[in-house]
């Protein structure tokens, strides 16, 4: 058979409902995007998850109980690795602070490095020119970014404001001016580092950041937050999640339609063999046939996984969508080897007993 002539036949199947390529194309369809689908909604809850200890700053280490060098402290954010980077600051109890406009009410104030200033904002290029307010001191004092907040040891200047929620991190923070100093300006008590992914050495580049002979043997790492889990792997999360295997089953369901949608047929594809059609141009004409509704079927599936994974995701929608699209591409690659391998055992010889058995 010519090629124009095995296409012609193939769509003429398709347009009349011989090979139920609705049926089929819905098989695919629904197979694909609920698997995928699954593995979307997996993937983007463990996003959610390491999105959530970012915020609260789950995964900030912090060294005390010693003498810490602001320098090298703040040198510790050129550790980073290049993806999200690392952050890094000291700080130090500082003075009381007496608003003008509350005489009776005294608030603390810490004494931070550039370091700390930038990983409080989470902004590299965090202004360190003035004090930082948490949120609730900016609003119980009307502040905003370029305010000036008279004290009785002198009018501060706002650089920023920023958020620090009651999720079970320091609670120091919460309601205190921050005021910048210079990193070489005398020593510091804690010295803070806010790394992702976590680097199993962030507890050995605490330690160095310790003055030498000045009590550090009591020095300890503790975390900022104590109320998430300190042994949090995102990685092993994902690669051990239960959906890793979704591609597998998609694969495995593929094999099941492909295989029956040609053996529901394989009287007729006998039939077309003992009339002369070769076995080549009959394979062609089914991979044709299968290649049209799963292939649009596919189609189908990733633009609705792509919708949702732009829809949902927190952080990286294309991440969500790699891992998703794998199942449905699967489904389709199990689709077509299974067709083509069950019409290829397909012989002439089996026509008479396709026919008793019809």
């Amino acid at each position: 058979m010519r090629l124009g002539s095995v296409l012609s036949e193939a769509l003429r199947n398709i347009g009349s409902g011989v090979s139920r390529a609705f049926a089929m194309f819905l098989a695919v369809l629904l197979s694909g995007t609920l698997l995928g689908g699954y593995e979307a909604t997996t993937v983007i809850d463990l996003e959610s998850q390491a999105v959530q200890r970012i915020n609260a700053y789950a995964d900030v280490n912090a060294i005390v109980g010693g003498t810490v060098d602001g320098t090298a402290c703040d040198r510790l954010s050129d550790a980073g690795d290049g993806m999200t980077g690392t952050l890094a600051g000291a700080m130090r109890a500082g003075k009381q602070v007496v608003p003008l406009a509350t005489p009776g009410k005294d608030i603390s104030s810490y004494d931070v490095t550039p370091g700390m200033i930038r990983l409080i904002a989470g902004n590299a290029k965090a202004d360190v020119s003035g004090v930082w307010v948490p949120r609730d001191v900016a609003k119980d004092f009307g502040l905003a970014v370029g305010s000036a907040l008279r004290t009785r040891e002198g009018t501060m200047r706002v650089a920023g404001v920023f958020d620090w929620p009651n999720d079970g991190r320091d609670t120091r923070f919460a309601y205190a001016f921050i005021v910048p100093v210079s990193a070489s300006a005398s020593t510091f008590d804690e010295c803070w580092v806010k790394q992702w992914p976590v680097d199993g050495q962030t507890e050995n580049l605490l330690y160095a950041t310790l003055v030498a002979g000045s009590g550090s043997s009591n020095a300890g790492v503790t975390q900022v937050n104590k109320g998430f889990d300190a042994h949090y792997d995102a990685r092993a999360s994902y690669v051990n999640r239960s959906t890793r295997w979704m591609p597998w089953v998609g694969l495995a369901i593929g094999v099941l339609v492909g295989v029956f949608g040609v053996r529901r047929r394989r009287l007729e594809y006998a039939g077309a063999l003992h009339s002369g059609q070769s076995k080549g141009a009959q394979l062609l004409g089914i991979g044709v046939e299968t290649g049209v509704w799963a292939g649009l079927a596919t189609v189908a599936s990733c633009a609705l996984l792509l919708a949702y994974a732009v829809r949902m995701s927190r952080s990286d929608w294309v991440a969500v969508l790699v891992a998703a699209v794998r199942t449905p591409l699967a489904v389709f690659a199990g689709v077509m080897v299974a067709s083509l391998f069950a019409g290829l055992l397909i012989r002439e010889s089996q026509l008479f007993r396709f026919f008793k058995k019809r």
